[in-house]
């Protein structure tokens, strides 16, 4: 069931994306080499109870930490760890969603360490293109299947992968609503828009192959050619006329053209 937000529980979602906005930001201009996927982990935790939120990734169908950090070929649900030290040339995915006043806030970036190589540049900045171009098919009487079309067309258009076995999600109180938002599809299918619904667009992008598979751990996808993968996710509220608001940036991303 897709649930619809009023206005005040709408401003209390923007209230959550704003603090996680500043969480990420904080976060990314801590990402060097030498620190451990541990030491994000700890000052993600420590700022957003700081703020009086929760994050809501920690025991969240088991998972053991509170962000979700993922190297290189790890596409997602990377779990830090204090023998992970991350290396000159790597990129982290830093995967974070937070609870405050009962509402939830979803958000990704993919981060370089250090001086990374142009081709992992090139997959940081499609893979953001990546969510623009679906940003831009989220308005209201649209189909789920805009979104998603246009996120595959942009990225395979170029040559990248666009991960099959993972999906955005709709968002609320609970992290993961109803309906899916794949990053693959056919334009035209799938739920209508409407003003009001919350989902998380979050385009997972490969250099190589679109196949991933999990870790022993039960955890981290892998890519299956272990060619890196980049993830860029906001949280975004459909509104009556034109681009969504995304809950997650701070002014909301209106009138935004693709970078």
């Amino acid at each position: 069931m897709i649930i619809i937000k009023n206005l005040e529980q709408i401003a209390l979602m923007r209230s959550a994306g704003h603090l996680l906005y500043d969480v990420l930001q904080y976060l990314a201009g801590q990402v060097r080499p030498g620190i451990t996927t541990e030491d994000v982990n700890r000052i993600a935790d420590e700022m957003i109870r700081k703020h009086g939120a929760i994050p809501t990734e920690l025991g969240y169908a088991g998972y053991p930490k509170s962000i979700c950090a993922s190297i290189d070929d790890e596409v997602v649900h990377g779990i830090p760890s204090p023998n992970v030290r991350l290396e000159e040339g790597q990129i982290l995915s830093m995967d974070l969603t937070l609870s405050l006043n009962g509402w939830q806030a979803d958000s990704c970036l993919t981060v370089p360490v250090g001086e990374i190589s142009q081709k992992k540049k090139d997959l940081i900045r499609v893979t953001e293109e990546c969510f623009w171009t679906g940003y831009h098919q989220a308005v209201n009487g649209n189909r789920i299947g805009d979104i998603s079309s246009a996120v595959q067309r942009y990225a395979e258009s170029r040559g990248y992968g666009v991960v099959r076995d993972l999906t955005g999600h709709g968002i609320g109180r609970e992290m993961h609503e109803d309906p899916s938002v794949p990053n693959f599809g056919t334009a035209g299918h799938g739920p209508r828009l409407r003003p009001g619904m919350t989902i998380c667009i979050e385009p997972m992008i490969t250099a190589g192959t679109w196949k991933v598979h999990e870790l022993a751990d039960g955890w981290t996808i892998v890519t299956n050619d272990h060619q890196p993968a980049s993830h860029y996710e906001h949280t975004v509220v459909i509104t009556k006329e034109g681009d969504p608001e995304i809950l997650t940036l701070p002014d909301g991303g209106k009138g935004r053209q693709l970078l």
